[in-house]
């Protein structure tokens, strides 16, 4: 972790070192989320959205085979020591 000393700007602007900023792979456009506390203040990134939504993720996972029912996806599943799967339904 690198240690660095920068300089509050007469319009409040701070300028984050390179070698911090290529340290964390903060490029230009990068959000930054400011967080006060009472020994100072603390820079984290905005994690980058991906675009995805809930709905986007329906039919990602597929089954072959006949429709399982709710009874049968909440069964718990046993594992033998040698890795397969005991009773039910297998991989």
């Amino acid at each position: 972790m690198t240690t660095a000393t920068t300089t509050l700007s007469s319009k409040g602007q701070v300028v984050i070192p390179k070698e911090i900023r290529d340290e964390l792979h903060w490029d230009a456009g990068t959000q930054i989320a400011l967080v006060s506390s009472a020994s100072g203040v603390t820079l984290r990134a905005v994690p980058k959205k991906t675009g995805r939504k809930l709905a986007d993720l329906i039919g990602l996972l597929k089954h072959e085979g006949a429709p399982l029912s709710i009874e049968e996806l909440c069964t718990p599943v046993d594992y033998s020591e040698d890795g397969e799967a005991a009773g039910g339904r297998g991989p």
